[in-house]
C-alpha cells in the first residue's frame, strides 16, 4: 500500500573500495519504514481495532457522542492513509491510498462508523503484511555487507598485521586463517585449504585451493591457512559486483514496471468512474462505497518490482549477475542464443588429446622428443605438450639448439640429432617423409621427426566445457535457436558444433563479422542473446539485445555485457533464462488476476452483492495473494553462507 519509487529507496553503498563502510553510513539514514514492524504501526493497528470493537458493542450509530469519538478514532488511525492521499493529490498522482481515503470519508459521512474503522484496519494490516513480505529486504544489503570482513591480515615489513579493509592494496599479501572469510579476490601464493565458495560460484562442495588457485571475497576458508596475493578489492571484487548489481537493479526500472504503474492508475480511475456510475444509477451509497473499496491495483504495482528484484537476486544466487530490470525483461524475450566458441563452449586452453606414434615408434619416445623441442617455446600448444609430458612423468632435457619459425614449427638439437616439430608441410620442406594427416581430426595436428625419421603426430585441441552439452540441450528444449559464432576454422567449428548439437554454425568470423551477424539477426526481428568472453566479442555483446559474458573472460567483455556468469558455467545461463521466464509468468499472472478480481468485484459491488466490509476483505486478500505470488521468486534465507539469498529479499515497498 505504501508507494515508494525504486529510485528513492535507501540502500547502503560501498564507499570507495571498502564494502563495509556503507553499513555505518546506512545506519544514520534509516527511517521507520526500514522496519516493517515498528511500535507506531502496531500501536495504530491495535488502537483502530479497539475503537472498532468499542463502536460495535456500544452501538455508535445511535449515540452521537460515541459516533463523534468513532470519527476521531477513524481519523487518527487512518492518518497515514489520509497523509499519503494528500501527498498524492499535491503530486497529481492517482493511487489506491486516495481511493481508500475517499471510501473512509464516505463511510463516515453516512454514519457507517464501524465500516470506516474496519476499512482503516484492513488497510493498515495490509500495509504491515506487505512490509513483512518485502520489507525484510531493507536490511538485506546491510546483512550482506557485514559478511565481508572489515579487517584483513596483511604482510607488512615481513610480519603479519591486521589493517582495515580500506587500507588493503593491489598486490598486497593477505593471510586468511581457517574459519575466516576471504576479504579480497586474489591468487593463492601459499598454503593449502578447502574453501566454501557456494555463494559465488554455486558449487555445493568446498573447493580445494593451493598455489595458483583463485579465491573470492566473501567465501569461507575451511581448513588450512592461505596466503593470497590481492588482485581486486572492494567494488572490484566479485562480491562487490554482486552488491553493485543489486543496487543498480533497485534504482533501474524495467519497461514493464512503467506499464504496471500506468495500469494501476487506470484501475483507480476505473474504480472511481464505476462508483460514480453506480451512484447515478442506484443512488445506493453503500454500493458506491463498496465499488471504490473492492478495486485494487496492489498486485500489479507492488508485485511487479518485487518479482523483478526477486528474480535478479535469484539469478545472483544461481551464479549470474543481471545488471538491471531492463535486461531481465529482455532476457525473457530472447529467442536466439549466439555463442562464441573459445572460452565459452570450450575452456580456451589447448590440451594434448591424442598421441599417434608411427609404426615401431614408442609413444613415450614421440612425446619426449616433442617436449625437448617445445621446452623453450611459450606457445600455448607447447605448454599443452609439456603439461602432458609432466603428467606422464616423462623426463626431457633442454635442446642444445632452438629455432622457431612463427606459424610453422621448431627446429631443435639434442644429442647431435636434429628435431623438427610443426606442421606437415614444414617437415616435408626439410625432406622428412610423413604420414598423411589423420582424417576428421579437429584442432591442431603436430608432426614430429628426429634425425630425419618421422616419429608420429600429436593432436592438440581445445576441450569442451563439461556442462556445455547439457546446456545446449536445455536451451533447445526451451525453444531457443542456438548459433555458434567463431573465428576458428570451419572443421574445428563443425566438430564442436556437432558434438553440442547447435542449430547453426558460422566459422571464420572476425570481430566485425560477429557484430554484423548480430545486427542482421536483430533486423530480422529476433531477440538475440550473445554469449562470449573475449575482447573480440565485446562489439557483438554490446549490439545484442542482451550481452552475456563469462566470468573468466576479459574485463572488456564483462563491462560490455548486460549479464555476467560468475562461475563460467553455461548451465547458469539456462537457469537465468528460466528465472527470467518465470518472472514474466508471475507478473502476467498478477496482471490478469488483478483485472479479473477488480472487474468481478466492481460488478458485484455495483449490483449490491458486496457490502463495504466484504469489499475491503476482498481488496486486502487479493492484494496479498498477488504480492505473495511475486514473493515466491524470493529464495529463503536459510544460512549466512548463502548471502545472495539475502540479496533476493532486497525489494522496495510496493506501490498500491
Amino acid at each position: 500500500m505504501n508507494q515508494t519509487n525504486l529510485s528513492e529507496a535507501e540502500t547502503p553503498k560501498i564507499a570507495g573500495s571498502n564494502p563495509v563502510s556503507g553499513s555505518a553510513e546506512h545506519e544514520g539514514h534509516e527511517d521507520e519504514h526500514e522496519n516493517p514492524l515498528n511500535w507506531r504501526e502496531i500501536s495504530r493497528v491495535l488502537f483502530t481495532a479497539a475503537a472498532a470493537g468499542a463502536i460495535w458493542f456500544l452501538g455508535g450509530a445511535r449515540n452521537p457522542y460515541i459516533t463523534a469519538v468513532g470519527v476521531i478514532c477513524a481519523i487518527v488511525g487512518g492518518f497515514p492513509i489520509f497523509h499519503e492521499a494528500y501527498e498524492n493529490i499535491m503530486q497529481r498522482r492517482m493511487t489506491m491510498e486516495l481511493s481508500m481515503a475517499i471510501a473512509i470519508v464516505a463511510a463516515l459521512a453516512i454514519r457507517e462508523i464501524f465500516t470506516a474503522l474496519i476499512i482503516t484496519l484492513f488497510v493498515l494490516v495490509a500495509e504491515i503484511l506487505e512490509g513483512l513480505t518485502v520489507g525484510r529486504g531493507r536490511r538485506a544489503i546491510q546483512h550482506l555487507i557485514e559478511l565481508l570482513p572489515s579487517t584483513a591480515t596483511v604482510r607488512r615489513s615481513g610480519t603479519w598485521i591486521d589493517v582495515g579493509i580500506q587500507d588493503v592494496a593491489i598486490n598486497d599479501e593477505v593471510l586468511v586463517r581457517p574459519g575466516g572469510r576471504v576479504p579480497v579476490d586474489g591468487k593463492v601464493i601459499g598454503g593449502h585449504s578447502f574453501v566454501d565458495q557456494a555463494p559465488i560460484t554455486g558449487e555445493s562442495m568446498p573447493v580445494e585451493k593451493h598455489s595458483g588457485a583463485i579465491v573470492y571475497a566473501g567465501t569461507i576458508n575451511q581448513s588450512g591457512a592461505l596466503e593470497v596475493c590481492v588482485e581486486r578489492v572492494g567494488r572490484d571484487t566479485t562480491f562487490g559486483k554482486i552488491i553493485e548489481a543489486v543496487e543498480t537493479a533497485e534504482t533501474s526500472r524495467a519497461p514493464i514496471q512503467g506499464i504496471a504503474d500506468r495500469l494501476a492508475g487506470y484501475l483507480v480511475y476505473f474504480a472511481l468512474g464505476a462508483a460514480v456510475l453506480t451512484f447515478l444509477l442506484t443512488h445506493n451509497i453503500r454500493s458506491t462505497i463498496s465499488v471504490i473499496i473492492v478495486a485494487g491495483a496492489c498486485g500489479i504495482a507492488a508485485g511487479t518490482p518485487l518479482a523483478i528484484l526477486g528474480s535478479i537476486g535469484r539469478a545472483a544466487q544461481e551464479g549470474a549477475i543481471i545488471k538491471g530490470g531492463l535486461y531481465l525483461e529482455k532476457l525473457w524475450e530472447v529467442d536466439t542464443i549466439l555463442l562464441d566458441k573459445t572460452g565459452t563452449l570450450t575452456y580456451g586452453t589447448p590440451e594434448l588429446l591424442e598421441v599417434y606414434p608411427a609404426r615401431d615408434v614408442p609413444a613415450v619416445l614421440l612425446l619426449k622428443t616433442a617436449a625437448i623441442a617445445e621446452s623453450r617455446s611459450e606457445h600455448p600448444i607447447a605448454k599443452a605438450i609439456l603439461r602432458k609430458a609432466a603428467q606422464m612423468g616423462i623426463p626431457y632435457e633442454d635442446p642444445g639448439q632452438f629455432e622457431y619459425t612463427p606459424g610453422q614449427g621448431i627446429i631443435a638439437g639434442s644429442g647431435g640429432d636434429e628435431i623438427i616439430v610443426g606442421k606437415r608441410q614444414f617437415l616435408l620442406e626439410r625432406r622428412v617423409q610423413c604420414d598423411p594427416p589423420n582424417s576428421g581430426t579437429a584442432g591442431s595436428e603436430i608432426f614430429v621427426a628426429r634425425a630425419g625419421r618421422f616419429l608420429g603426430t600429436l593432436q592438440v585441441a581445445d576441450t569442451l566445457r563439461p556442462e556445455a552439452r547439457g546446456a545446449m540441450q536445455s536451451l533447445k528444449a526451451m525453444g531457443l535457436k542456438t548459433v555458434l559464432l567463431t573465428g576458428d576454422a570451419k572443421m574445428v567449428a563443425e566438430d564442436v558444433g556437432g558434438k553440442l548439437g547447435v542449430d547453426e554454425i558460422v566459422a571464420g568470423l572476425l570481430p566485425e563479422d560477429k557484430l554484423h551477424y548480430v545486427q542482421k539477426m536483430i533486423e530480422k526481428g529476433h531477440k538475440v542473446a550473445m554469449v562470449g568472453d573475449g575482447i573480440n566479442d565485446a562489439p557483438a555483446l554490446m549490439q545484442a539485445s542482451v550481452g552475456v559474458a563469462m566470468g573468466s573472460g576479459t574485463d572488456v567483455a564483462r563491462e560490455s555485457a548486460d549479464v555476467v556468469l560468475i562461475g563460467n558455467d553455461l548451465s547458469k545461463l539456462v537457469e537465468t533464462l528460466q528465472t527470467a521466464r518465470r518472472c514474466r509468468r508471475t507478473i502476467m499472472q498478477n496482471f490478469v488476476g488483478t483485472l479479473v478480481v477488480d472487474t468481478i468485484g466492481v460488478g458485484l459491488a455495483a449490483l449490491g452483492f458486496l457490502n463495504p466490509l466484504l469489499a475491503a476483505f476482498i481488496h486486502v486478500s487479493s492484494e496479498m495473494a498477488f504480492i505473495l505470488n511475486s514473493a515466491r521468486l524470493l529464495p529463503p534465507v536459510s544460512s549466512a553462507n548463502q548471502f545472495v539469498r539475502g540479496i533476493l529479499s532486497h525489494a522496495p515497498t510496493g506501490a498500491n
